[in-house]
């Protein structure tokens, strides 16, 4: 395996429930499963019950060569879960639990301490997991001990949770942000109090914190990239959508597996684009690649 990006996700692991069946799945572990398929070194902090579940999410971890030396287990709360409802086009609505583990994320000074000095190219994060005042409290002394050369905060919003203070907090760490196009206007109102064109978006979050390169993904519409002033629309690749689950996180993991190695985000966003498709034409949010997506993502580490 090819190690030249070294990548820490945080965040929840759960699983999805759809239509009866049960896939794991949670942004940051999905982002790092495909990561650790495109030939990152990638590690996840996340927190698991002492359950069924949290057994099985441990060994799909393990199977999918993620590293689980950050993985915690807490005795008291359940292995998340959440339960997806799709429309007729694919599109997700998720219900989760009260209190599941992923909110009470531990970082003690030994941890950080090993983190620091890991030499990490990217750490990811997103805004579900700070709902947890525990796991808020261990990201923030994370993201302060911690300064990898890209951040990716991806905003995904969940069960209407993106209250301002976290995001000015998550944007201050962050290099890379990526949300998509029904957040962009919620993260422009709740943060500027007016609707903002993409590209006055993207400036401003520019110029108020540290980013530097803005994504807005449109499904099969492709995505918008801002970076350093320019700005591209990137066509997308239009599929018979199985459902939507994951194909964000599979933007994401492509996007970051590029990025890290040649600091191009068009092009990485292309590739992004590409994983994304495939993942929303399939059931589940970490399908088995097949031989046209690694044909096409053959530029990548480790396909």
């Amino acid at each position: 395996m090819d190690t030249n990006c070294r990548v820490l996700a945080v965040g929840e692991v759960l699983w999805d429930i759809i239509r009866g069946g049960e896939y794991i799945g949670g942004a940051p572990f999905n982002l790092a499963a495909h990561l650790a398929r495109l030939g990152c070194s990638v590690r996840i902090m996340t927190r698991i019950g002492a359950d069924t579940r949290g057994q099985a999410a441990l060994q799909e971890m393990k199977r999918l060569e993620v590293d689980t030396s950050l993985v915690q287990t807490d005795p008291r709360h359940p292995t998340g879960w959440a339960k997806v409802e799709l429309t007729d086009s694919g599109v997700p609505t998720f219900t989760f639990p009260d209190d599941p583990a992923y909110n009470f994320i531990e970082a003690d000074d030994a941890m950080l301490r090993d983190l620091a000095g890991s030499h990490l190219d990217s750490l990811c994060f997103g805004t579900l997991q700070q709902k947890g005042d525990v796991t808020r409290r261990s990201l923030a002394r994370l993201l302060e001990s911690v300064r990898p050369r890209v951040v990716l905060y991806d905003v995904n919003i969940r069960q209407d949770f993106y209250p301002a203070d976290i995001l000015r907090q998550s944007l201050r760490h962050s290099t890379v942000v990526k949300l998509n196009a029904d957040e962009a206007p919620l993260v422009a109102a709740r943060l500027y109090g007016d609707a903002l064109t993409e590209a006055d978006l993207a400036a401003r979050l520019a110029g108020d914190f540290s980013v530097r390169v803005v994504c807005i993904t449109k499904g099969g519409d492709g995505c918008w990239v801002y970076s350093g002033g320019r700005s591209r629309d990137i066509a997308g690749r239009p599929v018979r959508v199985g459902d939507t689950v994951g194909a964000g996180d599979a933007f994401s993991a492509a996007f970051l597996a590029h990025y890290c190695r040649t600091d191009d985000p068009f092009e990485a966003a292309r590739l992004g684009n590409l994983l994304g498709a495939y993942v929303a034409s399939k059931a589940g949010a970490v399908p088995e690649y097949d031989a046209q997506i690694r044909q096409q993502l053959s530029g990548l580490a480790g396909i």
